[in-house]
């Protein structure tokens, strides 16, 4: 049986947090998880990485960040670390929001809420705002209560509904499934794939 991994988690919201701890249980490896580094936003992230990074050395750390409106997944990663990558970093960059991984599990979600799942393109990655085609979506749904949650109010200024993370991590910890999602992800697929086959690197 194999040894339990520890690892620790860093991200910029409750919502990557539920993501990573769903991938992690779903990766078919054994993950103990210690602390998650989060204050919100990616600038706590940039501004840590290299801590991160040197944390590795002694346990593993994953690390989960948006691309948002930037170029490329790599790019990012070269901008942000200062130097080498330690072996026993993850860093994982969701294209372009999170919610692309949500939306990308594309049955289990339209469930979910209620609508067709095929409306859900089959890359969800080439989606220009995850988030907001999630709240667009969602705005089609039956279900009152998590239009109410989730979509922003009328007249609000908001991008997001004011209980929008509870539901969507209650559905990432129930019905979300990583392998079915991987298919139409693949910066997810990625993320995916380095937890699955990842070998701790002894401390050098």
């Amino acid at each position: 049986m194999e040894q339990a991994i520890p690892i620790h988690l860093a991200v910029e919201d409750p919502l990557s947090e539920a993501m990573l701890r769903a991938i992690l249980l779903h990766s078919g490896r054994s993950y103990t998880v210690g602390s998650c580094y989060s204050r919100g936003g990616n600038g706590y992230l940039k501004k840590t990485i290299d801590g991160f990074n040197q944390g590795a050395k002694g346990c593993p750390f994953l690390v989960l960040t948006d691309l948002d409106r930037g170029p490329c997944a790599p790019g990012l990663i070269t901008e942000w670390l200062a130097g080498p990558k330690h072996p026993n970093l993850l860093f994982r960059v969701a294209v372009r929001a999170v919610e692309s991984w949500v939306l990308a599990d594309r049955g289990a979600f339209g469930a979910f809420i209620g609508v067709d799942g095929s409306r859900i393109p089959a890359d969800t990655d080439g989606l220009e705002d995850p988030k907001q085609f999630l709240v667009s979506l969602v705005s089609r749904s039956r279900n009152r209560d998590l239009r109410a949650a989730i979509v922003p109010r009328k007249g609000s200024t908001a991008k997001q509904g004011p209980d929008y993370n509870r539901p969507l991590i209650e559905f990432i910890q129930g019905k979300w499934r990583a392998q079915r999602a991987a298919t139409a992800s693949q910066s997810l697929r990625r993320a995916f794939e380095a937890v699955r086959l990842f070998q701790q690197t002894a401390v050098r």
